[in-house]
């Protein structure tokens, strides 16, 4: 039914191979709860015309909210994952998870008000976060670049902060985040998805037979402490072997950069300078894009994925990190496991990391067990 077609109780009972009786119990069930809404009669073969019924997105909202180093974008989205209203604001991850919680809640309240939807309304909420973290908890371990984060209980502290201590608080890696939003959005229809992202880190989100695959605890996809081997066309040195991200992150780039002289600092400033047609710069995110594109030949034959795509701030530069990428892996990895893959660039906007959040929140609202939870409520 998620998929938004119309259908009656005989065809939803064909479908599923439940019976007529409990099919038609679940949908009254349903329809009072306002999961499904109804639309309309279907053509009558003889008599009255069947009913049918489809889901209803705006029967609940999910609050998705992407956190990065310096910014932090909400989203209020419905449980199709349509994005009713978003907002980016300032923050300092590093200022801690009170002030930061307190600052993108207090957004995500306002956005609610403005679709005119309560806080009761919110059948879940998705974080993304800048680190990792142990997904079945909520808990950041070890995050470098927040502070005072490690270990701290964030979903309690959501809840505490709203007040609302049902409330379901789902918290992911912002790479997993980015691959759920992705996935759903453009590439629905590819089972096996591998997600990068290259940007002050380097990271990757994997989507296997349609599921984020997380790890045994919540580590998998930590791209950026792969160590790069190093080959023959390489300007480093043979001895030279480090961990992709201290060789093709942004801030990787822009140390290059200065040695080069030219006076970059960050991941932004490496792509202000590729967009102003910088030569050193344009070589230099196109040989990070080999270098990816090393570890990325392994990943590609180990686990085959139909599409690769590239994102971040600077897989935003343009088509330079990209064109590294394709040039390494097609040449490295297996015939059969390159045949009909692609390697594209994130189609996601600024919002691309809030609403990934808002549709892992939608889907957890719309498992069996949380709809039972939310019938139970209405009755």
């Amino acid at each position: 039914m998620l998929d938004g077609v119309p259908r009656t109780r005989a065809e939803i009972a064909h479908l599923t191979g439940l019976s007529r009786s409990t099919v038609s119990a679940r949908v009254d069930e349903l329809l009072r709860a306002g999961v499904l809404a109804p639309a309309g009669a279907a053509a009558s073969s003889g008599g009255r015309p069947p009913a049918r019924v489809a889901f209803n997105p705006v029967a609940r909202v999910v609050v998705g909210i992407d956190l990065g180093a310096t910014h932090g974008t909400v989203a209020v989205c419905d449980l199709a994952g349509g994005v009713l209203s978003a907002e980016t604001i300032d923050l300092d991850i590093a200022d801690g998870p009170q002030p930061v919680l307190t600052a993108v809640l207090g957004t995500a309240g306002s956005l609610l008000d403005g679709v005119g939807r309560p806080w009761a309304d919110v059948a879940a909420l998705g974080l993304g976060l800048p680190g990792p973290v142990e997904h079945v908890t909520g808990r950041p371990v070890n995050p470098p670049i927040m502070p005072g984060w490690d270990r701290v209980d964030v979903p309690a502290l959501v809840q505490a902060e709203l007040g609302l201590p049902d409330l379901t608080v789902l918290v992911d890696n912002d790479v997993n985040v980015l691959a759920l939003g992705e996935h759903a959005t453009w590439w629905a229809e590819a089972d096996d998805l591998f997600y990068v992202k290259v940007s002050t880190g380097i990271g990757a989100g994997i989507v296997m037979g349609g599921t984020l695959q997380r790890g045994a605890r919540g580590s998998a996809g930590d791209l950026g402490h792969v160590r790069v081997p190093w080959a023959a066309d390489s300007p480093r040195p043979p001895e030279d072997e480090r961990e992709l991200e201290d060789i093709a992150s942004g801030p990787a780039i822009a140390a290059r950069l200065r040695e080069a002289g030219v006076d970059a600092r960050t991941s932004a400033d490496v792509v202000a300078f590729v967009r102003a047609g910088d030569r050193t710069a344009i070589e230099l995110v196109r040989q990070a894009g080999r270098e990816v594109g090393a570890v990325l030949a392994t990943v590609v034959n180990v686990l085959g994925p139909s599409v690769v795509v590239i994102g971040g701030t600077i897989g935003r530069a343009g088509e330079d990190l990209l064109a590294g990428v394709r040039e390494v892996v097609y040449r490295h990895s297996l015939p059969l496991a390159t045949e009909r893959l692609q390697i594209v660039p994130a189609r996601g906007d600024s919002n691309a990391g809030a609403l990934g959040a808002a549709i892992m929140a939608a889907r957890h609202a719309l498992a069996p067990e949380a709809i039972a939870s939310w019938l139970a409520r209405e009755d």
